[in-house]
């Protein structure tokens, strides 16, 4: 191998695995994937991934070339579609469909690539994510409606933090404090009796980092401490920010117009949660960027990680029902990578959005806090903890039974 293939080859897995670590891909996954792809490029790689960071060590067969790399990011948001089309063109590399100079400028495409919904599709999506999560929780068609307004309002905010670090860096507390300022003049002017925290909560669930603390021990339990740990961290202080913005909105939103009485209003039948379901991961496609293509089997795999859960949870302990609901979602999941040679993630993780307890976190620290319960919920500290170990253990047995055949 010459100095300039060398250089090819090493620019080439640099911008990769800085694209791969944008789209919100974990750790240990990117670290193999990308040592995958050097060892068919005909080159030794060392890699070490963090949430916000990534160091590329590359060498030649006799160290005639050696290159080392450190790259300061930003924590990754997940982009199924621009995945799944890198996935395709690292496909293509490997297999010689096409050149290495060719596979880089399609890299840069994609990079550049726009959502494939635009923003008022993805604003619905918002709005519809809302909505059906606070139809998950048990609220009346008039607070399903107002979740489904906030949400949109919520999405208003990302909106502007992506056009201003200022709002970026305050994104979660501001969210927060506006979902819970508009909802008490809700209830003071147009529907009182209103859950407030209820609304709040589903008004920023999308924000809430469920997903990410999962991901977090998932990286711990491949041995990936420093990334899984950063990771975790990061979530939790995310998860601050948002209460503190939602204590803090609702505080002066009473101080405003008065404090609000809850009034239990009659709840939807049993049906609707499954109906709930199906709206939320559907909301999940634009705000995933999920290609149109595999739409079915992400709708596909919340029902099966949901309904496995609900069944199951009607014979066994519910932390039980959450392991084999994670069991079979993992399976399906890399069934799909298997058939469709695509990434398993792009499934997955619709799938355990409906799994992790990201919601139970947030009303679990409103618990320890305030001492008052906006839903009904007992032991939630320690359901939280058994939840996620239930999900890393369910999705690592199903590695072990359905094994993957790329590292992604």
């Amino acid at each position: 191998m010459n100095t300039q293939e060398f250089i090819q080859i090493r620019r080439f897995i640099l911008k990769l695995g800085k694209m791969l670590h944008k789209y919100g891909t974990p750790a240990f996954r990117l670290e193999a994937y990308l040592l995958e792809v050097s060892s068919y490029l005909g080159v030794y790689a060392s890699f070490i991934a963090t949430p916000t960071s990534i160091t590329f060590v590359i060498w030649s067969d006799k160290h005639e070339d050696e290159y080392n790399h450190a790259a300061r990011l930003q924590p990754g948001d997940l982009d199924m579609n621009a995945l799944s089309l890198t996935d395709e063109l690292a496909n293509e590399l490997l297999s010689g469909g096409i050149t290495l100079t060719d596979a880089d400028i399609r890299l840069d495409a994609i990079n550049e690539m726009p959502s494939p919904y635009g923003k008022i599709i993805t604003g619905f999506a918002f709005a519809l994510a809302t909505g059906s999560f606070s139809m998950l929780m048990g609220a009346s068609l008039a607070e399903i409606f107002w979740a489904a307004l906030l949400g949109f309002v919520s999405y208003l905010w990302i909106l502007w933090a992506q056009k201003s670090k200022r709002v970026n860096l305050m994104l979660e507390p501001v969210t927060s404090f506006a979902a819970g300022i508009l909802a008490c003049a809700i209830s003071r002017y147009l529907d009182p009796g209103i859950n407030i925290p209820l609304m709040v909560l589903s008004a920023v669930i999308v924000l809430v980092p469920g997903l990410a603390l999962t991901m977090g021990l998932a990286e711990l339990s491949s041995r990936n401490l420093v990334s899984g740990t950063a990771r975790i961290m990061d979530a939790i202080m995310q998860l601050f920010k948002l209460y503190f913005g939602a204590f803090l909105g609702v505080g002066v939103g009473f101080s405003l117009f008065g404090e609000n009485q809850f009034e239990p209003a009659a709840s939807l039948p049993y049906w609707a949660t499954w109906l709930a379901v199906g709206l939320l991961c559907f909301a999940l496609v634009p705000i995933f960027r999920t290609r149109l293509k595999h739409i079915h089997w992400a709708l596909m795999s919340a029902f099966i990680a949901y309904g496995v859960t609900v069944y199951s949870s009607n014979y066994i302990d519910q932390t039980f029902g959450t392991f084999l609901g994670a069991f079979a979602l993992g399976v399906f999941a890399n069934a799909f990578g298997r058939i469709a040679n695509q990434p398993s993630t792009i499934v997955a993780m619709h799938g355990l959005i409906v799994l992790v307890p990201g919601s139970k976190t947030y009303i679990g620290l409103n618990s320890f806090i305030s001492g008052q319960d906006f839903v009904q919920a007992s032991h939630v500290g320690q359901e939280v903890f058994l939840i996620f170990m239930s999900l890393v253990a369910g999705l690592i047995f199903a590695n072990v039974v359905m094994p993957t055949r790329k590292a992604l």
